[in-house]
């Protein structure tokens, strides 16, 4: 596995190993020794699945108390993911990155836990899978607004995104 940092101090892009013939291609989606290598050593208790249609909007969502490292990974479609650092004692606190994650190049993106996290799918349908260190717990879930100015995160937006009551309600990060 290859191993990308981004601008963001923790946020890691995942390159798995590819082994394709004739039949097709595997990969490994996880394997805790080369996580390890790659310094994610987090325990992960849960993985979840969403289904989205083109022009869904998920996000940007983060965990208090309980805060989520996620890995994401996209395995149908394609999407523009997004992850905002909350961690006050970071150097890169109140920063984002974004990515491109589509199922024909495989890669996945590790957050570590204290970030907010969102996607805007670019294709018909997405699937997404995430693989995460604590359990959901939506008492202590927030919403970061999607849109807030002062991140001016450039989503590439092909109309008006399909919202959830929630995340259309999200909270200014200078109010966080």
């Amino acid at each position: 596995m290859k191993v990308h940092r981004t601008e963001l101090e923790g946020v890691l892009l995942l390159e798995p190993a590819l082994h394709s013939d004739a039949r097709g291609l595997f990969l490994e989606m996880y394997n805790e020794k080369a996580f390890s290598l790659a310094g994610i050593t987090e325990r992960f208790v849960q993985d979840n699945f969403s289904h989205s249609k083109k022009g869904v909007l998920r996000g940007m969502h983060y965990q208090v108390g309980s805060s989520q490292g996620k890995i994401i990974r996209v395995l149908h479609g394609k999407i523009y993911d997004v992850a905002v650092d909350l961690r006050r004692e970071s150097g890169t606190f109140g920063k984002w990155m974004s990515v491109y994650l589509e199922a024909e190049e495989h890669r996945a993106l590790w957050i570590p836990t204290g970030f907010a996290h969102g996607f805007y799918v670019l294709s018909e349908r997405a699937d997404v899978a995430y693989k995460v260190t604590t359990f959901y717990t939506p008492d202590q879930e927030r919403t970061l607004l999607w849109n807030d100015p002062d991140l001016a995160i450039p989503w590439p937006l092909e109309g008006e995104p399909i919202l959830s009551d929630k995340d259309r309600a999200g909270h200014l990060f200078r109010d966080l």
